[in-house]
Formats: C-alpha cells, structure tokens, sequence
C-alpha cells in the first residue's frame, strides 16, 4: 500500500512539472488541460484514498491491541476472584498486564498523532507547492498578456507612422509638380498679358468680331484676376506643401536612432494629425488650441517618434475628456464653456526642458490619478480604451529618456501633463 501512495506521489509531482513547463512555452491551455485530466484526478484520488487507508489500518490495529488486552484482563480478573486466596500473584499478574495495557496504549496514541502530524505536513507542503505554481502560473500569464498588448499598441502607432509617410509622400510628388510649373505659368501668363496690351495699343479697333468677342470675355477683368489667381494657387501649394512636411515629421514612429529634434515641430504633427477631433463633429464645439512656445528652446536629443506618440496619447485623451465634457453639459443643461488645450513648452535649466499640457476639462479625481499610469487601467467604455497609453507614455519618458511626466489635476479644476525631459543624452537607450 505505501508503494502504491509513492507512486502516486511521483505521478502528480511528474504532471504538474509538465504543466509548468508547458506554460514556459505558452502553452497555457495544454497546460490547464493536463492538470484537469483524468489521469492527474485518478492519481490524486489513489493518493487520497492511500493516506485515508493507511490511517484506517492503524486505527484498526490500535483497536485489536486494546480489545485483547481487555480480554486478558477480563480473564486475569476472573481467575483472580476464583483463586483470591491461594493465587494472591494473580493481582500482580494483573497490575502488570494494566500497567503494560496503558503503556501500549499511549505509544499507539502517539504513533497515531505522529502519523496525522506527518500526514497533514505533507498535505500542508502539497497546498504550499500548488499555490505557487498556481501564482507562477498567472504572474506568467498577466506578464504575456501585458507583452501582447504592449506590442499591438506598438504596432498601432508604426503602421500609423508608415500610413502619414506614404500618404505625405503620395501627395508630395504632385504637389511639387504643381508648385515647380507655377513659377513658368506665371511668367508665360504675364508675357501674354504683355503681348495683349501691346496689341490694345497698336490695334486700331475697326474688327468688329474681334471688339465683341474682347467685351464678352471682359479682357479687362481677366487681365486684373488672372494674377490674382495664380498667386493663391501658389498660396494653396505652399500650404500643401507644409502640410506634407509636417505629416513626415509625425511618421517618424520607426527611427530607431536618438538625434537633435525640434520639439515643436512634433507637437505641431500630432495636432495637424488630430485637427478633425479637435474641430469636432456636427453639434460639436471646436476645441482651441493655445500654444505657448519657448522662442529659444533648444532641440534635445531623443527618439522622435516615440516623443510623437507620447503627445499623440496625451493630445488624444484630453480630445476625449472635453467631449465628455461638453455631453455632461448638455444633459445637465449647464452653460457650456469654451474648450481649450494649452500646450507650453519653457526651458527648466541648462539640462532640461518642460512640456506642459493642460485642458479644462472636469478633471480627475485623486483616486483616479493614482492609477493613472498602470498597465490596463483605464476609465473609458469598454471598447474605447486599452489602458497602454499612458503607461507606455510613462516607458517612453521615464525608461528611454531618463525623464520625468506627471499629472496634476483635481475635480473640477482641468488636467495638466508635465514633461521634463533632458536636453543631451548622457548615453543613449538603445
């Protein structure tokens, strides 16, 4: 019988050692099936029903032992009350056999709170080794979980990045194009405006075809407005083209390499990227941006794109929190207010820059704030919300650019991100 429990003992150390194994290669299911098996419940239940027998038989055996020593005493007592008189050693007989009777009985008693004490320290090692296998096993799980999301939010924000780069190169082409030709248009325009001039002076007027066709057309006009039209196309492809260029300074998500950045020109990128939510939608209230912008602020060495996303989350959570706004105004009947991000940048010290971005929005409770930065917490609907973006922000500052992000804000009273971050790399995290 105790090779048998031995044996059940090995099977159920060998199984849990395979699904341990089998989540260190992500085989969580298999892992989970293997421990719900029948094999691994037939092998606990021979290991239960082993334990249970072997206290029974000992039980039982303790009872054989104090059933014959009461015969023997039983026997011992009759004889003594037969022969009181002529067998008087029989009541030493008897104290003895007493004597050896409670003797035997308390190293039986003993031997059995020995076997239940030993019993219930394996059964106590057993419970202990399973919970930490059990909290292994999810520490595992919650550290894959994280990693997934972690990379799909990665992913997110690259093929965003690649989209803006390919649509900002798409446009680019044909706008060079256009804005390359205008220049000849306007120097052949004003060359055949030149040359008409020049024939309504030396023209002596008597076509009477060509005098109706100048009045319809009105020459006049057209030699006033044509001007005027080819200086607002160059105005329109001016403005394409820095549109462009400010889409390729967003698409840096993919740079791997630390470089002098200007600062700005990124905060400008993801505001132009999130120019259609601020302006809002139908019924909606467009949300003014306020930029406050050190002159002489200095471009500081950092990962441009990842500095992209942080202003992304940041810019796009804020967005978020003054729609929420404006509904709960709406349904409360409160006088709406102007909603307003204000984005400031200043210089700390010689090593440091500030990033500071602020909304009106209702704020965040103290309760909130705290938690601002964990993984997976969030206070979005279900659907509307990862809870990586802030925390990956908080990665991105704090791990790769040795800096610093905090919030301030408080119910009623808006939110406010501050940045700081270093102006040179000590060395760079690669």
């Amino acid at each position: 019988m105790r090779k048998k429990i031995d044996v059940a003992n090995q099977q159920l150390v060998k199984m849990e050692y395979q699904s341990f194994d089998l989540v260190k290669e992500n085989k969580q299911q298999a892992a989970q099936q293997l421990l719900s098996s029948h094999e691994y419940e037939n092998q606990k239940q021979i290991y239960a029903d082993g334990v249970a027998k072997r206290r029974l038989n000992i039980s039982l055996e303790l009872q054989q032992q104090v059933a014959r020593y009461r015969q023997k005493i039983f026997w011992a007592i009759l004889g003594s009350i037969v022969s009181l008189i002529l067998l008087i050693p029989s009541w030493l007989l008897v104290l003895k056999l007493l004597q050896e009777y409670l003797k035997a009985k308390q190293i039986a008693q003993l031997a059995l709170e020995e076997t239940n004490l030993a019993l219930e320290t394996k059964v106590a090692a057993r419970t202990e080794t399973l919970n930490q296998k059990n909290l292994e096993l999810e520490q595992t799980l919650q550290e894959l979980q994280n990693t997934q999301l972690h990379l799909i939010q990665t992913e997110k924000m690259s093929s965003l990045g690649q989209l803006v780069a390919g649509v900002a190169h798409e446009i680019n082409n044909p706008v060079n194009f256009i804005y390359g030709n205008l220049k000849y248009a306007r120097e052949y325009t004003q060359q055949l405006m030149d040359l008409i001039n020049l024939y309504q002076q030396e023209y002596s007027g008597t076509n009477s075809q060509i005098n109706t066709t100048i009045k319809e057309l009105d020459i006049e006009f057209i030699l006033d407005d044509l001007p005027k039209i080819l200086s607002s196309m160059e105005v329109g492809a001016d403005r394409i083209r820095e549109i462009v260029l400010t889409l390729r300074n967003f698409s840096r998500l993919d740079e791997a390499e630390m470089k002098p950045v200007d600062i700005h020109e990124g905060i400008d990128s993801t505001l132009l990227i999130l120019q259609h939510s601020l302006k809002g939608k139908t019924g909606q209230k467009e949300i003014k941006v306020i930029k406050d912008y050190c002159e002489n602020l200095p471009q500081i060495e950092c990962y441009a794109g990842g500095l992209n996303q942080v202003f992304m989350n940041i810019l796009n959570n804020a967005v978020d929190a003054l729609r929420e706004k404006e509904v709960e105004e709406l349904k409360q009947k409160i006088k709406q207010q102007n909603n307003y991000i204000q984005i400031q940048t200043q210089v700390k010290n010689k090593k440091y820059i500030l990033i500071r971005i602020k909304d009106n929005g209702f704020g965040i409770p103290e309760e909130v704030k705290s938690k601002l930065f964990d993984p997976f917490f969030t206070t979005k609907p279900v659907g509307k919300g990862t809870g990586l973006g802030l925390s990956i922000s908080y990665q991105i500052i704090v791990d790769k650019h040795k800096g610093n992000i905090n919030c301030i804000s408080s119910s009623g009273r808006g939110t406010e991100f501050v940045i700081e971050l270093p102006i040179k790399q000590t060395s760079y995290n690669l």
